[in-house]
């Protein structure tokens, strides 16, 4: 499958070139001319990398890439700017860019760095593969056994959940605090993303709130057209 890159630039004809280029690379690039339609289309799909122009009209791109991180912490965001000042490049680190790169640059310059953020950003993804045991607020889930223990003053409350209510925490609890993508889910859980298993995993979401009610810091929250998100209040601010 092609990774899926955002890119997010007001100058159509440039844009026109970088996403041609991109493509001819194996990239699916979804381009957006400012930064409230950039906004709209990372709302409506899942991408595996965002590249955004800093000076735009509507929403420049250090507002878009902070709204964007309030709620994914991890699809990486390459800046692309005219501007040099270092305070620009500090800024455009501190809101949580992977990379920002100054205008004019050399194509394959840009390609380098997309595909050195990519490999880097898969191989983050497969060593949190490796995590079988998770601590949630008040709870311990271990995965290989499927079981969710509850701890309070009481001593411990254990329940056995099915194999995809386990496979679907899993999830939530590696995407903790950011937006676990509803196609990710289905994909992986239930091998397809379509009408029927998205109202399938609906129902064990329900079940997994059930399970959690018992620490009001977490809950499950819905992010219409994106997905779920496992929150901890005690770690974020929701």
């Amino acid at each position: 499958m092609n990774n899926k890159i955002l890119l997010v630039e007001d100058d159509q004809n440039f844009g026109d070139v970088l996403r041609s280029y991109l493509e001819m690379h194996d990239f699916d690039v979804t381009l957006a001319t400012d930064g409230e339609a950039g906004l709209e289309k990372y709302n409506q799909g899942k991408f595996d990398l965002c590249i955004f122009d800093v000076m735009m009209p509507k929403k420049d791109g250090f507002t878009l890439a902070q709204e964007i991180r309030e709620k994914d912490k991890q699809t990486p965001i390459i800046f692309l700017t005219a501007k040099t000042l270092k305070e620009d490049v500090v800024e455009g680190f501190k809101i949580g860019a992977d990379d920002y790169i100054t205008k004019p640059f050399n194509s394959e310059e840009l390609l380098l760095r997309v595909q050195a953020i990519l490999k880097r950003s898969s191989a983050e993804v497969d060593e949190k593969e490796d995590i079988k045991e998770f601590d949630i607020g008040n709870y311990h889930f271990n995965y290989p056994l499927r079981i969710l223990t509850h701890k309070n003053e009481e001593g411990e409350s254990k329940d056995k959940l099915s194999p995809k209510e386990a496979h679907l925490l899993r999830l939530f609890c590696l995407y903790k605090n950011d937006v676990l993508p509803r196609s990710v889910a289905l994909t992986k859980i239930w091998g397809d993303d379509n009408y029927f298993t998205a109202r399938s995993m609906d129902v064990f979401v329900t079940k997994l709130r059930k399970y959690l009610k018992k620490d009001t810091n977490l809950e499950i929250v819905n992010i219409h057209g994106n997905g779920f998100r496992l929150i901890d209040r005690t770690e974020v601010e929701y």
